[in-house]
């Protein structure tokens, strides 16, 4: 059933913090949204940033497809957050990034996620599912935040936090 499919998903520690890998967002399979979703958020900033008439109708383009791969994956990512490369959303059903996100390289967002506001996150940050960060707020490399937590603080470079409100462990 699940031949050929990288499905594992777990912490390592060999994950870099500022060095983006780009396999992390590699496209297995047509309908995979998030992946998908990402490329399309990327290639209309890339020509957004390109600026002329071949770029303006290229980022329209791009528009429409973001647009398409939103509605598949029930996702609401804007079209300029700022996204470090190697961001990995396995299963981007429910999650809500606001505009002034940022996030950093090689982070893992889980399902039913949502970053309000001005949320600021390092490199290598595992955000659980359904956890909410509430602005504003910054989130230091390789830091985990747990499956349904509610974030209102700082979270420190390393630590895990839980709960609600979320604490270290």
């Amino acid at each position: 059933m699940f031949k050929n499919k990288e499905c594992h998903v777990s912490q390592d520690d060999n994950v870099s913090a500022e060095i983006p890998d780009w396999s992390r967002e590699q496209v297995r399979s047509f309908w995979d949204a998030g992946p998908k979703l990402l490329r399309s958020i990327r290639r209309y900033q890339t020509a957004k940033k390109r600026g002329g008439v071949w770029a303006a109708m290229s980022a329209r383009y791009w528009v429409i497809i973001h647009r398409f791969w939103s509605i598949v994956s029930q996702c609401e990512i804007h079209l300029h957050t700022k996204i470090g490369g190697g961001l990995r959303i396995p299963h981007p059903q429910g999650i809500i990034l606001h505009p002034d996100v940022e996030i950093g390289v090689n982070c893992m967002i889980f399902q039913q996620v949502t970053l309000s506001g001005p949320v600021v996150m390092g490199g290598h940050v595992d955000v659980g599912a359904g956890a909410k960060l509430m602005a504003p707020l910054r989130v230091a490399d390789h830091s985990t935040i747990g499956a349904n937590a509610v974030v209102t603080k700082d979270v420190l470079s390393g630590q895990t936090v839980v709960g609600v409100p979320a604490k270290p462990i």
